[in-house]
């Protein structure tokens, strides 16, 4: 797989990479200056990390069964 280097330096992911690490317009790659080759990752979004911690916490002590049986209410079995 191949990409060419534009006059402005800029390059094209292949869409399968894209596909591959979920990556969409707008996302922030980071890349590894101190390698001799090219490393690109995506950038871990911190905010978007903190935005959903705790969000579980409503929940704590209650078994998995109850908190599937309060979501979609309780199953009669045959």
């Amino acid at each position: 797989m191949k990409s060419v280097l534009t006059s402005k330096g800029q390059i094209t992911l292949p869409k399968s990479i894209r596909d591959r690490l979920g990556l969409k317009a707008g996302d922030v790659l980071d890349f590894d200056e101190d390698l001799p080759y090219l490393k690109a990752v995506p950038r871990f979004d911190v905010d978007r990390m903190r935005s959903v911690i705790g969000r579980g916490r409503a929940d704590a002590g209650e078994s998995s069964e109850s908190i599937i049986e309060s979501m979609r209410g309780r199953v009669e079995l045959p």
